[in-house]
């Protein structure tokens, strides 16, 4: 018996990007866990990710090619050859080239978040092929936009200095549940003292955990954070040095925020004007004590209309206070842009460039309603071709009825590189067996922390799946696509994922890393204790000329949702219930639903709903419900709690639509309208109605 650790990395769409160790012994991987030595994993992985070799072995993994069989949709097919697959999608993708190749759409997401297995040898072979482009929005480009507007680029609050603040506002997540490691230093600085703070429509595991809980409607956090500027400025609670020094547009934002006052904002927040000025006293006096006080500030509150200036107010807070002086202060969003990825070289734009054609960018978010399109001046080419690897957008993509009809086309050619037959890959024309994370090399940078990560293959491949670049390489050279960069190996392809020569990097080495699994990027404690933003001002823009030269509004401001009680009153007279769907704790997107023993755990679609919503309906808690608008319908059981405040219902999501008794999922009642930046969905931006069934 021959028994190995393999140092590895989680893959999957989470902030905290954990360091693993896998055993295997004898060619089987037995174990997966936190690696105890990498500071953010400290030893410990979510309930998902631990029982990964539940998920590598499971029985219903793709193992060889497959062509459907049956009607789109049906999930019948029947067991190809590599090279009729190969040879299938390369003949059909080849004619419509020949035609369009604008025709062709690549559509991908976070399925894995490694640099080489996600977007590095498809965005080549899709490059060179001059498909068209896609806008990849589905999850963070509206809270991504609206910071980078306002501190240049998304870096932040270090992760591993939260532990050190005296107060914590977790604004609009639940780290338990999706940011498990940031908690747990969250919860350290509990222990030392520190007051948490919740702002969350819905009162989460965090939330409950948290010593306060400020139960907003949805959508409107925007006003929130101005009211939190107008009690700091009103009382004096500021840095004016910070201000003087490092910010761009004080007094015109300080005239914008006298606009709303306490009371205003708590008419609008649906709260009370003593949490609004609690809040913004308990911020800025801990910040002006020389306190860190950190902002944790997650996508669940931009997925509405104003989400991206929702995001932009709440990132002005800090250098109001000049909490950006402590190692412990500021705000995180995401770490992304800590990392100097060299995203020339993974996916070789310059090969798109070659095609001397006009390329076309359709948004991932739209992908229901631009597949039912036909060809037009204003859309161009009609989309012929799918190819859908690292997503499931059947179940993911808002208003899935439209979304499914698209897919459904007869004349749409589809393939899907899958681990498992999801619903999406139940309308493939051809379906790819893919490696899993512990199959195949990668390089991860992270968004919850300032580590890059190195994934070593533990296993071999299981049946005859193959790695996405594999799959990539093998469809460029039988459509004789002949540049080196196809012929590159993963381990070439990882070893230029960071850029050596920037300052935060320089210590990159691929094959160092692969040893050592993961290595800290070099960035001071507090990156911008002393200003230095990467705006075109080098300034926090509370101004931003950026802004309006995009047509928005270049201040702080308030954008109401859609669809709301206040910015609707016609549409909540028919559907008078604002309703949200944030991540169910045992699943990860659309990841791990078909993993039984999770599956088991979180039960079944349920809806969470206020007392006295469900008193005025006549709804008992256990209830099989209908909810609805018009857009879809989907079914769940009602629990009866006071978690989700009064106008508001709760759906933890993301099912698959084919585990759901209905076979729909919350998807069904969402809306493809897009964000005021970053054009991104606004998932939490519905109305709905729900009676007994």
């Amino acid at each position: 018996m021959t028994t190995t650790i393999v140092r590895a990395a989680c893959p999957h769409d989470c902030p905290d990007t954990c360091a693993m160790l896998v055993t295997v012994t004898d060619g089987v991987a037995t174990e997966v866990r936190g690696d105890p030595d990498h500071p953010t994993t400290a030893g410990v992985l979510c309930t998902k990710v631990s029982r990964y070799t539940e998920r590598t072995y499971h029985k219903d993994r793709l193992l060889y090619p497959m062509k459907r069989i049956g009607a789109k949709g049906e999930g019948k097919f029947a067991r190809i050859s590599w090279d009729e697959a190969i040879e299938t999608i390369a003949t059909r993708l080849g004619a419509i080239a020949d035609k369009d190749p604008l025709a062709i759409l690549p559509y991908s997401y976070a399925g894995t978040m490694g640099l080489v297995q996600s977007e590095s040898m498809s965005m080549r072979f899709f490059n060179r092929i001059g498909a068209s482009l896609l806008d990849r929005t589905i999850c963070s480009s509206a809270g991504g936009a609206g910071y980078k507007y306002t501190i240049g680029a998304r870096i932040g609050t270090d992760t591993e200095q939260f532990q050190n603040a005296k107060l914590i506002l977790i604004w609009g997540g639940n780290p338990i549940a999706s940011n498990l490691h940031l908690w747990m230093r969250v919860q350290a600085a509990k222990r030392n003292g520190a007051k948490l703070i919740a702002i969350d429509p819905y009162r989460s595991l965090t939330a409950e955990k948290c010593h306060q809980h400020i139960a907003l409607l949805p959508g409107t956090d925007a006003a929130l954070a101005l009211g939190m500027m107008h009690v700091l400025i009103a009382e004096s609670l500021l840095d004016q040095d910070y201000i003087t020094q490092h910010t761009l547009g004080f007094d015109a934002l300080q005239a914008r925020a006298l606009e709303w006052p306490p009371e205003r904002v708590a008419e609008v927040c649906g709260i009370s004007a003593q949490e609004v000025i609690q809040l913004a006293r308990d911020y800025g006096t801990a910040a002006l004590a020389g306190d860190g006080v950190a902002i944790r500030v997650n996508y669940g509150l931009q997925r509405v209309h104003g989400g991206g200036m929702a995001v932009r107010n709440i990132t002005c807070l800090p250098a109001l206070v000049g909490a950006w002086r402590h190692a412990a202060g500021g705000v995180q969003l995401s770490t992304s842009d800590s990392f100097p990825k060299n995203s020339q070289a993974l996916q070789r734009p310059d090969l798109l460039t070659r095609q001397k054609k006009p390329s076309r960018l359709i948004n991932m978010s739209t992908i229901g309603a631009d597949l039912l399109r036909e060809s037009s001046v204003d859309f161009g080419s009609k989309i012929e071709a799918l190819i859908v690897y690292n997503a499931n957008p059947v179940a993911v993509a808002p208003q899935s009825s439209a979304v499914a009809a698209g897919f459904a086309r007869e004349d749409l050619f589809t393939v899907v590189l899958e681990h498992f037959q999801t619903d999406t890959a139940d309308f493939a024309d051809i379906l790819l067996p893919a490696t899993t994370q512990l199959e195949h090399s990668d390089v991860h940078s992270a968004y919850g922390h300032l580590y890059m990560l190195a994934n070593n293959p533990a296993i071999a491949p299981l049946g005859e799946a193959k790695p996405n670049t594999e799959i990539f390489r093998l469809l460029a050279a039988r459509m004789g696509f002949d540049e080196d960069c196809f012929k590159e190996s993963d381990d070439a392809i990882a070893a230029q994922a960071f850029d050596s020569s920037h300052p935060r990097a320089i210590h990159f080495d691929w094959d160092a890393l692969k040893q050592k699994g993961w290595q800290k990027l070099i960035m001071p404690d507090a990156p911008f204790a002393h200003g230095g933003f990467m705006t075109p001002s080098g300034k926090c823009e509370f101004f931003s000329a950026s802004m309006q030269a995009d047509g928005l509004d270049p201040l702080p401001t308030y954008i109401p949702p859609y669809e709301s009680v206040a910015s609707n009153p016609l549409l909540a007279i028919k559907y008078p219930l604002a309703m949200i769907s944030p991540p169910a704790r045992n699943f990860l997107n659309s990841s791990f639903v078909n993993v039984q023993s999770l599956r088991d755990t979180e039960g079944e679609p349920h809806l969470d709903m206020h007392p006295s919503d469900a008193a005025q309906r006549g709804i008992t808690s256990g209830a099989a419900v209908r909810i609805f608008n018009d857009r879809g319908t989907l079914t769940a059981k009602v629990r009866v709690t006071d978690k989700a405040r009064p106008g508001l219902v709760v759906g933890l999501s993301i099912w698959w639509k084919k585990f759901a008794s209905d076979g729909k999922n919350a998807n069904e009642v969402t809306s493809q309208r897009l964000t005021d930046m970053g054009r991104a969905p606004t998932f939490y931006d519905v109305l709905v109605e729900v009676e007994s069934m």
